[in-house]
């Protein structure tokens, strides 16, 4: 339960901080640049921390919990998979890290792709 809550008290303040960082000036035309830098800062406090700790998932310290899973995870789940994938070409697994990674830019936009489609269907 102790986890739960730490995860859940990070990820309200990682959450908190990226509705922050939506709400600056900073844009190039149209390019979302915001969200790739939200994206970025949360994979460099992932890195950081999982170095600085020597830990890497399954997470063990509650600082991890809150840190790594909770505020790394409100802020931007692409942490999570810059990790994975990361170290799935340390453990020497190219190929599947190249299919995570194809899977997951591919699933996640025909998955933005279809629920917008499937909203527009049905508001007719």
């Amino acid at each position: 339960m102790t986890q739960c809550l730490l995860v859940g008290a990070g990820g309200f303040l990682g959450a908190a901080a990226r509705y922050l960082v939506m709400q600056t000036p900073l844009s190039i035309g149209a390019f979302p640049v915001k969200t790739l830098l939200i994206n970025f800062v949360g994979a460099l406090i992932v890195g950081i921390l999982t170095e600085m700790t020597g830990e890497y998932p399954p997470l063990s310290s509650n600082r991890m919990f809150f840190l790594e899973m909770g505020f790394c995870g409100g802020f931007t789940a692409f942490s999570a998979f810059g990790l994975e994938t990361v170290m799935l070409f340390e453990n020497g697994r190219s190929n599947t890290a190249y299919l995570y990674i194809a899977l997951s830019v591919g699933l996640c936009l025909a998955g933005v792709v279809m629920g917008r489609a499937f909203i527009k269907s049905v508001k007719g």
